[in-house]
């Protein structure tokens, strides 16, 4: 699915190694989804997209400046309340999609069940689940994510870790994804057997994400 929310352009513009200009700014943009709001901080340049119950003002007040004042952790506290859901904060990372046929990947509507699998559908929509045909120890899910574009999830069981699996899966998740067209990943700094299978797999960081919303906006 193609977005149009101003950030899909932005992160397709990053993704082809033309990200913002790191002149220290900030902007606001509307969220992309009525309950999951963002902060995305690229370097020298940070996004807010938050709701138009936050005034100018008081974001400004918060000084998320794009030389690290958005990645506060104070800044997030603020806007999602003390009663809010806050997010880990991510490296997000993309890669250009690879079309044709995946190898491995079929699709597992029966892995609905995965707590992986309902945590995507709370974050995304049209979000589809995949997995191998001859096994039930892994997981990929695709889905609209982060403005809008698609966004991969995926877990291993882990007696099936540590043999490449992760990769292979990523890569064949690029298949299911048209060439003209980006894939996102999220994936915290400290899951570092998971950021290393994302890279393998040709994935490429262009911004850090933390994803918030206050306890009225729970969708």
């Amino acid at each position: 699915m193609s977005s149009d929310h101003p950030l899909a352009q932005i992160l397709r513009a990053a993704a082809a190694g033309d990200p913002p200009p790191a002149d220290g700014g900030w902007r606001r943009l509307s969220p992309w989804n009525a309950s999951v709001f963002g902060i995305v901080t690229f370097t020298g340049h940070a996004v807010l997209c938050v709701p138009d119950d936050v005034t100018d003002i008081e974001l400004a007040g918060l000084h998320p400046d794009g030389f690290g004042g958005a990645a506060d952790p104070r800044v997030v506290t603020v806007l999602a309340g003390t009663d809010g859901w806050i997010d880990s904060l991510d490296v997000l990372l993309a890669a250009r999609g690879l079309g044709g046929r995946p190898e491995l990947l079929v699709p597992r509507p029966d892995l609905t069940t995965w707590p992986r699998a309902r945590r995507a559908v709370g974050l995304r929509s049209a979000v589809e689940t995949y997995g191998v045909a001859d096994r039930d120890d892994v997981l990929v899910t695709i889905g609209n994510g982060i403005a809008g574009l698609l966004e991969l999830s995926f877990e291993v069981d882990l007696p099936a870790r540590g043999a490449g699996l992760g990769r292979r899966l990523i890569a064949d998740a690029r298949r299911l994804v048209a060439t003209d067209e980006i894939l996102l990943a999220a994936v915290a700094p400290g899951n570092v057997a998971s950021l290393r299978a994302t890279l393998a797999a040709g994935f490429t960081p262009v911004a850090g994400v933390q994803l918030f919303h206050p306890a009225d906006h729970h969708g």
